[in-house]
């Protein structure tokens, strides 16, 4: 045999065909290509193995003993290449797979539970794994390859990360309906000075985005406690113990039921944007099931916008 062969998937079906039905003619038909096609993949195998595999006769193909002994090889073969086929088809419809993102647990909490709900009915046999992270380990698990991508703000953007935008948000005030500045029209960061304030801790979330919001402000905001998870903050609001400063995203989807009773108020002047991204490495595409279940949590998103009745605040929970 040429060592340097290698038998092609055509050769390996023509010869499992003529081994079978023993005539040319037979095996072209089974096979929809012409009787002289499947004879120049026969002669191109026989060269390539350096062996005859058949022997002519007026009527038929008699297999010689180094077809008997090629032939288990090739159907193994073609099984594996037809199974190999079948996965890929499963793939590409969604009967298979895994969906592998990293998220802040927060952020999970807000975006999740619906969508892999939703996700999971449609496609059960798709596995969703969620790794659920610290902020600062969000957009090493991207570049590192431990995940498929990820659903976050990293840290530091650019560089060997790509972001596609997921849900435009900004910074808000959460407060309780009797509050001072519940019934701001308009408000703007000057006005939280005085106002006992929640905020994320130094270093964590958007802590650093709020800090750049006052100093442009010219303000020193009176933060009375300091959180790690926003959820927190949203119960010490709830409690009378001060209005907190998040993303407007989380008490528009917090699943928690006392962020339903809490006012959430645009913060202006500045403005200050926190967009939620789908983080990917640069270079790398996305499977067909990764992007189903994105298409899925952008769905759950667009569904949830608040209505236009909300956005005038016509109601006492106005969404944003």
């Amino acid at each position: 045999m040429n060592k340097t062969f290698s038998p092609t998937v055509r050769q390996l079906r023509a010869f499992l065909a003529v081994y079978r039905l023993r005539k040319l003619g037979s095996a072209a038909l089974q096979l929809f290509v012409t009787q002289s096609a499947i004879s120049v993949l026969i002669r191109q195998l026989e060269e390539g193995l350096q062996a005859r595999l058949f022997d002519r006769t007026t009527r038929s193909l008699q297999p010689t003993q180094a077809a008997h002994d090629a032939v288990v090889v090739a159907e193994r073969i073609l099984r594996d290449v037809d199974s190999l086929g079948s996965a890929f088809g499963d793939l590409s419809v969604l009967r298979r797979g895994r969906v592998c993102f990293a998220i802040t647990p927060t952020l999970a909490g807000m975006l999740l539970p619906d969508t892999i709900r939703r996700f999971s009915a449609m496609h059960p046999e798709v596995q969703v794994v969620v790794d659920d992270c610290a902020p600062e380990q969000f957009s090493s698990r991207v570049l590192g390859e431990h995940v498929d991508f990820g659903i976050g703000t990293p840290e530091r953007a650019g560089g060997e990360l790509e972001l596609q935008t997921l849900m435009r948000d900004q910074l808000c005030l959460v407060c309780q309906p009797d509050h001072p500045l519940a019934g701001v029209k308009n408000l703007r960061w000057r006005d939280l000075e005085g106002h006992r304030v929640i905020a994320g801790r130094p270093g964590y979330g958007v802590r650093q985005l709020v800090d750049v919001a006052a100093a442009n402000a010219d303000i020193t905001l009176q933060v009375v406690n300091e959180i790690s998870f926003l959820s927190t903050g949203l119960w010490m609001t709830a409690s009378g113990m001060g209005a907190s400063i998040m993303p407007s995203a989380y008490s528009r989807y917090s699943q928690y039921s006392y962020s339903r009773e809490l006012v959430t108020k645009k913060l202006t002047s500045p403005v200050v944007s926190r967009d939620i991204f789908v983080v990917t490495k640069k270079g790398r595409s996305l499977s067909s099931v990764c992007q189903s279940f994105l298409a899925v949590l952008a769905s759950e998103l667009q569904e949830k916008k608040p209505s236009p009745a909300l956005k005038r605040g016509k109601k006492k929970d106005p969404a944003l």
